[in-house]
């Protein structure tokens, strides 16, 4: 049967897929007139969560951060998910590469 090689291929994702966690919780940056909002964002240490950066500029911008190494371009008008966790307590800067003079700001875990 032609049906047998997607019934298969739907089982093995379904076990090898990771599973959706609503459970973890989500904080927002924004990027706007080349900077973050807000400058600092406390997450809480020891859990998983996810970071969405809206860029509401009118051009792209790098969030990038060597303290969490990670790296993801946001195109202009839209928004990006960065999953990170779980954090040691403590400071994790970040900048907009793009506009590294004045899109600064840090996650602090605790």
């Amino acid at each position: 049967m032609r049906l047998l090689p997607f019934a298969l291929a739907a089982a093995v994702l379904s076990v090898t897929a990771p599973p959706v966690r609503a459970d973890e919780p989500t904080f927002t940056l924004t990027i706007r007139d080349h900077r973050f909002e807000p400058a600092q964002l406390e997450v809480p240490a020891g859990v998983k969560f996810q970071l969405v950066v809206k860029n509401l500029d009118a051009t792209a911008e790098e969030f990038d951060s060597k303290d969490l190494k990670r790296e993801k371009v946001i195109a202009a008008g839209k928004s990006g998910i960065i999953n990170l966790g779980p954090l040691n307590p403590g400071t994790y800067r970040y900048v907009g590469e793009y506009h590294e003079a004045t899109a600064k700001g840090e996650l602090v875990a605790k």
